[in-house]
């Protein structure tokens, strides 16, 4: 493995060196993406509102029947749909994978490891077609041995390389939890910053459809206590690409979340180039009555849960978190602000899940504008059942959330 490793860094020999400051880093000396559309360079705003681009982007509780336009925005908004607006097509994991090849074919030193994510192209597809583009020593198929890959690539970062670790279950990573917290958060601290870590972990995770306790895992709220660590959930092939475009380009080690029932989601993306900022929530739908704070897939719960409630006469604001660490305390102090009621909906289990930590940041930062306490909606603290049925009650669902903000409200 070592001889592999020093095989990759002479052969990627042209790594720049990258500054700490993600916001402002991240967004500088871009270059053209490794399609042949022509476009330009965009910094986007969690509104949609491309920054530097003079071009605008547009735009029950049973997981099969996720609704991804519940609520028309706003007209200072995006537009609810964005059929009609420029750009192509992409599934999530399309547009995980675009992310991904734009970044490899930029930079040299970015390189892919995992089990199956070479010729097989991964477990769920992700990594279709970059083997044979890149060779075997950039995308690197590993032997079924979590804490040694994911301790490579670890390596693979302090020596100038740019490794995407691919969980092939987010669950898995759980054998590797050693080198994540001890190595991959800790080392630029303990080295005096001699060592930098730029690795991203990314994979599928999340209540399936009957994938059982083992493969259902929500490990968000295991890495959130870890120093050193930001973590995000990408919930569209908007914010997939993007999040994944600015977690490659970070010098810090991030943990990308991606949730198995949202691969098959499609959405149109803008052919300009783009990235997102790692520490930034996405404004889903403004409103006055409440704000609900969710992330990945319940993110379409809420949205189904907001048709209702509009019908209702209710006017939730929706807002995506997206950033898990740290939160993007800004904009969710300034819904506070203006709606003095807050909502979390949240995938993860309630024991020192996401929910209770941004309850805790809420309360300490934004106390004295709630005019009701928070509520927090999380799944029960049970092994995900094999069973349909019952791990549909497991997880929060639509009518759930109808009724809490009712009851928030009254």
């Amino acid at each position: 493995m070592a001889a592999i490793i020093q095989g990759i860094g002479a052969a990627t020999a042209l790594s720049s060196a990258n500054s700490l400051d993600s916001k402002k880093s991240l967004f500088a000396n871009s270059r053209k993406s490794f399609s042949e559309r022509k476009g330009r360079f965009c910094v986007v705003r969690s509104d949609g509102r491309l920054s530097y681009c003079l071009n605008r982007r547009g735009g029950g509780g049973r997981a099969e029947q996720i609704i991804t336009n519940a609520v028309a925005a706003k007209e200072n908004t995006a537009a609810a749909s964005t059929t009609s607006k420029p750009g192509h097509e992409l599934l999530l994991f399309e547009a995980l994978r675009e992310g991904l090849e734009e970044e490899m074919d930029r930079d040299p030193t970015v390189c892919v490891m995992d089990e199956d994510v070479g010729h097989y192209g991964g477990s769920y597809k992700v990594t279709k077609g970059l083997a044979p583009k890149y060779g075997d020593l950039r995308v690197l198929d590993t032997p079924i041995a979590e804490n040694s890959f994911t301790g490579m690539g670890i390596g693979a970062a302090m020596t100038g390389l740019r490794p995407v670790i691919e969980g092939m279950n987010m669950g898995f990573l759980l054998l590797a939890f050693n080198q994540i917290s001890n190595n991959c958060g800790m080392l630029h601290y303990t080295s005096g910053g001699q060592f930098k870590i730029p690795v991203v972990i990314r994979g599928p995770g999340g209540v399936g459809r009957q994938l059982g306790a083992e493969h259902s895992q929500r490990l968000e709220s295991y890495f959130q206590s870890i120093p050193g660590i930001q973590m995000v959930a990408c919930s569209t092939p908007y914010n997939a690409k993007g999040l994944m475009k600015a977690a490659i380009r970070s010098d810090n080690p991030v943990i990308l979340f991606e949730h198995v029932l949202l691969y098959n989601l499609k959405e149109r993306i803008p052919d300009e180039e783009y990235v997102l900022n790692l520490e930034e929530a996405e404004m889903v739908r403004p409103g006055e009555h409440v704000t609900i704070l969710t992330y990945s897939r319940m993110r379409y719960h809420v949205m189904q849960a907001a048709k209702t409630l509009v019908d209702k006469g209710y006017d939730p604001e929706v807002i995506d978190i997206r950033s898990l660490k740290p939160f993007d305390l800004h904009t969710i102090g300034n819904s506070v602000k203006k709606t003095h009621r807050v909502l979390i909906v949240e995938e993860c289990m309630r024991t020192g899940g996401i929910g209770a930590s941004l309850t805790a940041a809420i309360t300490e930062n934004f106390h004295d504008y709630l005019d009701a306490p928070i509520v927090c909606l999380s799944s029960q603290d049970v092994p995900t059942p094999y069973a349909g049925t019952l791990e549909n009650w497991t997880v929060v669902q639509p009518p759930q959330i109808v009724t809490a903000v009712e009851q928030l409200c009254q």
